[in-house]
């Protein structure tokens, strides 16, 4: 029997309402790990496959960035044995992956605080974004030490010092051009949000870019998210009625 391949029928579907950004919190890899009886780095080695799936998947469909929750700047909190395992993690992906990416003609961007980083990691990112920055394709931002939080300040920080030097001022300062400064500048806005594993909140992730964006949670551990996973959050995206403060009737009208 032929496979079914569901991101076709996505896209012969609901072609007119693909999301152009779609952001994705990977959560549940511990606990998908940790129900099988084993280490939590476990479960992010195995959330690499469901990664390279929803990059496949989001190039076929014709999404226009692809934004995933790798590490929080919360996340240094936990064991260090895990932390210590999501950094090698980190490593090989940014060695092994970035070729791929390339060749499939995706813009690889890490998007955080990379300072805190060990130099080796800093090196990878910086050559896998030289590698990758030409291309036409898919944009991947990860989200690697990142908070919306932070993100907002550092914006904040820069209009200020824009404002200090008298380039703009402060009633030159509006939605438009703070989103400027924000790390996601210059990309389409954040159209759907999904958070895996079951949890109901946003953690920090995009806080400023989540203003008008569609919710989904998935009950579904980020190992064991799909590709019928992903077509489900779409389908529920395209059936919804996205009136930005308006009335259905003037949407409709």
């Amino acid at each position: 029997m032929a496979k079914v391949d569901i991101a076709q029928q996505v896209l012969e579907h609901y072609s007119e309402s693909i999301p152009k950004h779609i952001g994705i919190i990977m959560d549940g890899n511990g606990r998908w790990a940790k129900n099988k009886g084993m280490p939590r780095v476990y479960g992010h080695k195995k959330g690499v496959d469901s990664v390279r799936n929803a990059v496949r998947f989001c190039r076929k469909v014709g999404v226009e960035s692809l934004t995933l929750f790798a590490f929080s700047s919360e996340n240094w909190k936990r064991p260090e044995e895990e932390v210590s395992g999501l950094m090698d993690l980190f490593m090989y992906v940014l060695t092994k992956e970035v070729k791929n990416l390339h060749k499939n003609n995706v813009v690889l961007k890490i998007v955080g605080d990379i300072s805190a980083f060990s130099n080796s990691i800093q090196q990878k990112v910086k050559e896998a974004q030289e590698l990758t920055g030409d291309n036409t394709g898919l944009i991947l931002n990860v989200a690697a030490n990142y908070g919306g939080r932070w993100d907002i300040v550092e914006a904040c920080k820069r209009v200020a010092e824009q404002v200090k030097n008298g380039d703009v001022s402060v009633d030159d300062i509006t939605e438009d051009s703070f989103d400027d400064e924000t790390a996601f500048a210059s990309q389409q806005p954040l159209d759907l949000l999904i958070r895996t594993g079951g949890e109901v909140r946003v953690s920090n992730f995009m806080l400023w870019q989540l203003a008008y964006a569609e919710l989904h949670f998935s009950p579904v551990y980020w190992p064991e998210f799909n590709d019928q996973e992903l077509a489900i959050a779409i389908e529920a995206f395209a059936g919804t009625e996205r009136r930005f403060g308006l009335t259905g009737e003037q949407v409709s009208g």
